[in-house]
């Protein structure tokens, strides 16, 4: 007698294919979205058996699923989106959690709830490494992160300002040339302090730091010399002048001590003096008015910086970015989240870019990375092979009616 169970098990790992060829096209256009495939393999033999050559007579029990395996191939990325949209380009998943249960995404729809935190669009925090004094270094503890949205930025006064000037070594003796610097106090208010230079003597000028009158009522280190060697270089000072105090400002602000950086970074001086109309081409301080939040923007390493109204910018954090030593491993949970397990090994987290994960890509979304005609090439295999495996079960079924009518 024919055995139905052989034919149901085709039809039951059929169905298993077509459900997850209907997966894949469902999710056609679900963010990040990695497609799926079933592989099957056949069931145990039973020998009734041996030939005439005493080799084996084997027949089969049927298929069975032996598992479903996922492509982590990549999604194409498409730009354009909200601003809080971001793309992994390359290998890693962005690391969330609720409830302190972490799971892996690669779905980068990210949106801001009312508090500014950052979440997935489901509600997951999302994670990373926050910034300290404004700097963020991806060394702190993971943690959830959050935009000052709403927040005002407190005033910043001015410590340090530079110059970046040229003095004419052909001017007279008595030649006054200044340079205007906005500064700020710490309340945020402007001042505009002028730097004025009077040569007193070959290769040497005099200098003073003043603020327009009633601004300030006391001002001291705000005078000096600037001398230059005979190739136009400053010699001294030689990299700073420090302590140029303004006191008793009008608005109440605190006492303002200002250095002036004579050397760029590279250590070259800022002032120079050679016979040229004397003029200033930059001038740099750190001081800033106070700011509200406006946006944020993340580059290619994940690092958050936030945009205020004052034009100033501060990093917030750094969106921490996991990989497994293998992909197969994990298993899905839905909501576009994965979960490590043991086959999948922990999750290596850190920043984009380092340790072989991908980098980051605002203003973008991964596409889903199933390919229609792929799917539908599959899904007719599929179905050709569940209606041979339906005409199997009516064939079995003919031959059992004519095997009980011969009993008849």
């Amino acid at each position: 007698m024919p055995s139905f169970s052989i034919a149901l098990s085709g039809l039951q790992a059929d169905s298993v294919a077509l459900n997850t060829i209907g997966n894949n096209l469902a999710n056609l256009n679900t963010t990040a979205f990695k497609k799926q495939s079933t592989t099957f393999e056949d069931l145990f033999y039973q020998q009734i058996g041996v030939s005439g050559a005493n080799e084996a007579i084997q027949v089969g029990a049927g298929t069975k699923v032996s598992g479903t395996s996922t492509s982590y191939q990549q999604g194409s990325i498409t730009p354009g989106g909200d601003s809080t949209d971001m793309a992994l380009s390359g290998d890693g998943f962005f690391v969330v959690q609720r409830g302190g249960v972490q799971s892996l995404t690669r779905a980068g729809n990210f949106q801001l709830d009312s508090f500014g935190n950052l979440q997935t669009a489901n509600g997951e925090q999302v994670l990373g490494y926050a910034a300290v004094n404004g700097v963020a270094t991806g060394n702190t503890a993971l943690g959830p992160l959050q935009l000052p949205l709403g927040q005002t930025e407190s005033a910043n006064a001015t410590q340090s300002f530079s110059i970046t000037a040229n003095l004419n070594a052909g001017s007279d003796v008595g030649t006054t040339f200044t340079t205007p610097v906005t500064t700020y106090d710490s309340l945020g208010k402007t001042h505009v302090a002028t730097v004025s230079y009077t040569k007193t003597a070959a290769n040497s000028w005099s200098y003073s730091v003043a603020l327009p009158s009633g601004e300030a009522t006391g001002v001291s280190g705000n005078t000096g010399t600037l001398t230059f060697d005979s190739s136009g270089n400053l010699v001294a000072p030689s990299t700073s002048v420090a302590n140029i105090s303004f006191t008793g400002f009008a608005d109440g602000a605190a006492d303002m001590s200002l250095t002036w950086k004579l050397s760029g970074a590279s250590g070259t001086p800022t002032i120079t003096q050679s016979t040229a109309a004397s003029s200033s081409t930059a001038t740099t301080q750190d001081g800033f008015a106070s700011g509200v939040y406006q946006s944020f923007s993340v580059d290619s390493t994940g690092l958050i910086t936030a945009t205020y109204s004052n034009g100033h910018t501060s990093d917030i954090g750094q969106i921490a970015v996991a990989t497994v030593s293998n992909q197969q491993g994990l298993i899905l949970t839905g909501n576009n989240d994965y979960r490590t397990t043991a086959a999948s090994g922990a999750a290596n987290i850190g920043v984009a870019g380092a340790g072989g994960r991908g980098t980051i890509q605002d203003d973008a979304l991964e596409s889903s990375n199933v390919d229609i005609a792929t799917e539908f090439s599959n899904l007719i295999i599929a179905q050709r092979s569940f209606e041979a495996n339906s005409k199997t079960v009516t064939t079995f079924d003919t031959i059992t009616q004519d095997t009980i009518a011969m009993l008849r």
